[in-house]
């Protein structure tokens, strides 16, 4: 009798083992995904709000802000994430609020963080919408966006694909979402390729993305048009929003955009353009004040290069 017994007890142990191992690669697996904060809008409008703070392997690439929409037919995300993990860390809060499957997925522009994390979202069979030159953007740069990516996450962004928008607008998008009007809008150029907007009339809600900061600086890009920008400030201004989340940093109003987006880029091209007109060249650039906005976050990182990339923009349409 002692073999049988000897037997069964093996088979106990290896059946213990085995149950132990799939736990723990469960509990792994949970552990690594990233850890999202949702902040509460209101009861319809939440949003992941992300450091404010460079990309980086700590914070597996989550410095923008990824929102979302639950209507009583259906969820609206805003933006698909730096990668997988992170969508399908967003995907985890969205199930713990509805049981609502999520219909739409909208990238606020071509960046990495708004569109590298698609791949998910479309693997679940979600319509992806971006404005034309975003999606014409990120069909042509998405694998290099992703490779950057990767250089950053290394492992944590493994999964993680290219998956171009399958929907397009040009102007502006309407969307019933349920039992609730969504509008996307295009208020024209701004700070990256195919800059939008989210607006929800009936909650005073603008979902701005990356036309609106006020916790960190702003980034001034090759491709930014600060001229333009000012001028896609002023018809989001107009719509007289409530709440203005913005493509960085936590929800706030009107009066604090205008202060560290609108005001900051008007003062840039104020003093550049004295520059200009005195045929003074671009390493003057580099050294106007811009200390009242030393606070903020990514300053050191991008105070420097927004003044002369105003500057080489300014100087380039003046002739």
């Amino acid at each position: 009798m002692k073999q049988p017994i000897a037997f069964a007890s093996s088979i106990f142990v290896l059946i213990f083992a085995l149950i132990s191992s799939l736990l723990s690669a469960s509990q792994l697996q949970a552990e690594e995904l990233p850890k999202l904060k949702i902040t509460k809008i209101n009861d319809k409008i939440y949003s992941a709000i992300g450091e404010t703070l460079p990309p980086s392997y700590e914070n597996w690439g989550h410095n923008n802000n990824l929102s979302f929409i639950i209507s009583n037919d259906g969820v609206m995300v805003i933006n698909g994430g730096a990668n997988s993990a992170l969508a399908k860390s967003l995907h985890n809060e969205i199930k713990k609020l509805t049981k609502q499957p999520v219909k739409w997925l909208v990238n606020e522009n071509s960046q990495g963080h708004a569109a590298l994390g698609n791949g998910y979202w479309a693997d679940l069979g979600v319509d992806i919408i971006a404005h034309d030159s975003a999606v014409k953007d990120f069909e042509e740069s998405g694998h290099a966006s992703l490779e950057r990516m990767l250089r950053i996450n290394k492992e944590r962004g493994k999964g993680s694909k290219v998956a171009v928008p399958n929907h397009g607008f040009k102007d502006t998008k309407d969307i019933q979402l349920g039992d609730i009007r969504v509008q996307l809008i295009r208020f024209g150029e701004a700070h990256s390729v195919g800059d939008i907007s989210v607006w929800l009339p009936d909650e005073k809600v603008v979902i701005a993305g990356d036309i609106a900061f006020h916790e960190r600086l702003l980034a001034v890009f090759p491709e930014t048009v600060t001229e333009a920008w000012l001028e896609s400030l002023d018809k989001m201004f107009a719509l007289k929003p409530e709440v203005i989340v913005p493509g960085h940093g936590h929800p706030t109003d009107v009066a604090t955009i205008k202060k560290y987006t609108y005001d900051y880029i008007a003062y840039l091209r104020s003093e550049v353009e004295k520059l200009l007109d005195d045929d003074i060249g671009l390493e003057e650039a580099y050294k106007i004040d811009q200390s009242a906005y030393s606070h903020m976050d990514t300053f050191k990182e991008l105070a420097t290069k927004n003044a002369g990339r105003v500057y080489q923009e300014m100087e380039m349409n003046s002739f």
